[in-house]
C-alpha cells in the first residue's frame, strides 16, 4: 500500500527547503550534511529521509523551487512592445523584489547546479534560459535591426543587465521595495539608452 501524505506535508517540505538552503549557504555544500539540516529543522534525520533520498535530491528541490518561482514571475510580466522601457522596468523590479529573503537560495545556485546529475542540471539551466530569453525579447524590441544581426552583442547586453541586478542584490540586501524599484528604473533607462546607441559603435 502506498504511503499517504500527511496533511501538513507541503508545509513541512517548505520548512525543510528554506532551512536547508540556510545550512547549505552557511556551511558550504561540500561540508553540509543531512544531519545538520535535520538538527536545524528540529526533526530527526530519519524524518528528513522521509522527504528526500539524498542531499542531492534536497539541493535539486531547493534550486528547482527557487528558479521556477523566479522564472514564473519574470515570464508573467506583461509584454509592452510599445514601451520597452516600462516593460524592462517591470521585469527588473520583479526580479529585485523576488530576490528579497532568498539570499541563501541565490548564493548556492552558482555552485550547486554543477554538482547535480546532468539530467537535473538540464532542468535548472532550462529555467535560467527562459529568463534570459524573456530579457532578450525586450532588448530586441528596443533595437531589432542591430541586435537581430549580432546575437553575440545581444547575449553580452542581456548578461550585463543581469550582472547589474545581481551586483545590487549582493551589496544592497537590506534595501526596501522602493529602493529596489528605483534601481530597476535606473538600470532600465541605462540599458535602453545604451542599446539605442549601439549603432554608433
Amino acid at each position: 500500500m502506498a504511503r499517504t501524505k500527511a496533511k501538513d506535508h507541503n508545509e513541512k517540505r517548505d520548512h525543510i527547503l528554506k532551512t536547508a538552503a540556510q545550512v547549505f549557504a552557511t556551511e558550504g555544500l561540500a561540508r553540509a550534511s543531512m544531519s545538520q539540516v535535520a538538527k536545524a529543522c528540529g526533526i530527526s534525520k530519519a524524518n528528513i529521509y522521509h522527504y528526500y533520498d539524498s542531499k542531492d535530491d534536497l539541493l535539486f528541490d531547493i534550486l528547482d523551487s527557487y528558479l521556477k518561482s523566479l522564472r514564473d514571475q519574470i515570464v508573467a510580466v506583461p509584454v509592452n512592445a510599445d514601451d520597452p522601457v516600462e516593460e524592462l522596468k517591470s521585469m527588473l523590479g520583479t526580479i529585485l523584489i523576488a530576490y528579497q529573503g532568498m539570499d541563501a537560495e541565490h548564493k548556492i545556485q552558482t555552485e550547486g547546479i554543477s554538482l547535480l546529475p546532468e539530467d537535473q542540471q538540464i532542468i535548472l539551466k532550462g529555467h535560467q534560459r527562459e529568463m534570459v530569453q524573456r530579457l532578450n525579447r525586450i532588448l530586441l524590441s528596443v533595437e531589432p535591426e542591430i541586435l537581430e544581426k549580432d546575437r553575440g552583442m545581444l547575449h553580452a547586453t542581456t548578461m550585463s543587465v543581469f550582472g547589474m541586478i545581481n551586483w545590487y542584490y549582493m551589496w544592497n540586501k537590506t534595501a526596501d521595495k522602493e529602493a529596489r524599484l528605483k534601481y530597476a528604473n535606473l538600470v532600465a533607462k541605462l540599458t535602453v539608452n545604451g542599446v539605442r546607441g549601439l549603432d554608433d559603435m
